[in-house]
């Protein structure tokens, strides 16, 4: 079974003070992460954005 992985936008430096905890397989995750990132902190989409997200992400 696939190690589930874990994002929380606590542990991120944002002007929102977000609360968001996504949760699943890397692959589930990280569109997931992308469009939060995107569309609710205003960020761009960067290969250096998905790189800094993708090591951001620990295991559950």
């Amino acid at each position: 079974m696939e190690q589930r992985k874990v994002s929380d936008c606590r542990k991120m430096p944002s002007e929102k003070n977000c609360s968001v905890v996504i949760s699943g397989t890397e692959a589930e995750v990280m569109p997931l992460v992308m469009h939060h990132v995107i569309n609710d902190h205003g960020h761009t989409d960067t290969p250096e954005l998905r790189e800094e997200i993708k090591n951001s992400l620990t295991n559950e």
